[in-house]
């Protein structure tokens, strides 16, 4: 007998018809002799109808009813889903997050876990009954409802699989597995059938989509046994060949490049003429900090008369309106505020980095023969990641891909 963790996406469960076919898979689990806990996400599309009712009100609401109204999808996931399985005979019931409890801090909106009691769902689980949860929220220490922030029932699902401490989670989704880049922009990608947890956090944080980044940190800190599958396979569990993720070997270190990642949600803030004095850089990422914001790419250039400098980051998109509410109100003296939305981040990722060099030459002369001009770089041991102008995307993407030979066939 095996403790599975399932969690099945937005679009696995995208209507009535896809939550009876993933009852199916749930059903052979069972029938197989393993415990399930099942993760939903909403329905697709359902959380953004729910965000598109806060934003129609307020695009500066306050959270803790934003997390009231958009944690309501995986709700009605959830609450299907036991009704789908006990149409099937197997018993099941549904448990929001306060009834687990499933504890957050109160960040509303990109809330972190704090804790997780699993006595009661341990309890049921040796009697038989498969606990459905929705993935995605929480209960605060005040008793508010909190959710984890865009893609969190992934990390909903890894979390209740190291306190369950489960021998898989498996995470459902609308693909096979982890592609060297996304099909929909190179038709010639590669299904990657194993990869470490280090370039898998990278990808995911770099914009690939298959899974959240806090699930594939929590899962590579804590060991959990991660994979991805696709839910319109009529197979189960390990008999689908979907993408393992493993701690790193020296056999990954052969592969230069594993990935492209390319991020459509980025926005771009730059501060002129800010003073260049001790402490500056404090001042300006301070009150970002304070206000939940994520700020990835930075880079800062002295001013030609040395006295002052330049800063340019990105922020996800989603918080350029509050970005530059928290710049405005902070105490910083600068000269012009300017920001901008049609960019693009880039990156190319693997562990084969650390040991090689000219990986960093190829993509940048890649980049310049398609006349692509990079606006911000940022780099670590296995990725580089750069920023461009938005249009130019799917063309960096697809030349990126050849030069680094991922359109070869295995």
């Amino acid at each position: 007998m095996s403790l599975i963790v399932a969690k099945f996406g937005g679009t696995s469960v995208a209507d009535v018809e896809r939550i009876e076919r993933a009852a199916e898979k749930i059903k052979r689990e069972v029938e197989a002799g393993n415990q399930v806990v099942v993760v939903v996400s909403a329905m697709s599309g359902v959380t953004n109808q729910l965000v598109g009712y806060c934003d129609s009100i307020s695009k500066l609401q306050d959270l803790r009813e934003y997390d009231t109204v958009v944690s309501s999808g995986e709700q009605i996931t959830a609450g299907l889903m036991a009704l789908a399985l006990q149409k099937r005979g197997v018993s099941a019931r549904s448990w929001l997050g306060w009834q687990i409890p499933f504890r957050t801090n109160d960040m509303h909106g990109k809330a972190r876990i704090t804790d997780i009691d699993a006595t009661e769902i341990q309890k049921r689980l040796a009697e038989n009954e498969v606990a459905v949860i929705p993935g995605f929220q929480g209960v605060t220490a005040r008793n508010r409802i909190s959710t984890l922030g865009r893609g969190g029932s992934d990390t909903s699902a890894v979390a209740m699989a190291v306190a369950l401490n489960a021998d898989r989670c498996d995470i459902y989704t609308d693909v096979d597995g982890v592609y060297t880049t996304d099909p929909r922009i190179v038709p010639a990608a590669r299904k990657i059938k194993k990869i470490s947890f280090e370039e898998m956090l990278e990808l995911a944080s770099l914009g690939a989509k298959v899974l959240q980044t806090r699930s594939v940190e929590i899962a590579m800190k804590k060991g959990v046994a991660l994979q991805v599958l696709s839910s319109f396979e009529d197979h189960i569990g390990s008999d689908i060949p979907g993408t393992l993720i493993v701690k790193e070997d020296k056999n990954m270190e052969e592969e230069l490049v594993s990935g492209i990642a390319c991020a459509r949600n980025e926005a771009k803030v730059t501060l002129l003429g800010v003073k260049d004095e001790p402490g500056i850089a404090s001042k300006v990422f301070s009150p970002l900090s304070k206000a939940g914001i994520n700020v990835d790419m930075i880079v800062q250039n002295i001013a030609a008369d040395g006295e002052t400098t330049d800063m340019t980051f990105t922020v996800p998109r989603t918080d350029l309106a509050r970005s530059l509410e928290a710049l405005e109100k902070a105490e910083i003296d600068y000269k012009e505020l300017r920001s901008a939305e049609d960019v693009a981040k880039i990156s190319i990722v693997g562990v084969g980095m650390i040991s090689h060099s000219g990986v960093a030459e190829k993509m940048f002369s890649t980049l310049a023969e398609k006349g692509i001009n990079i606006q911000v770089i940022s780099t670590s041991e296995i990725k580089i990641s750069v920023l461009i102008a938005e249009d130019y995307a799917e063309l960096a993407v697809r030349a990126l891909h050849s030069a680094y030979g991922l359109d070869k066939e295995d």
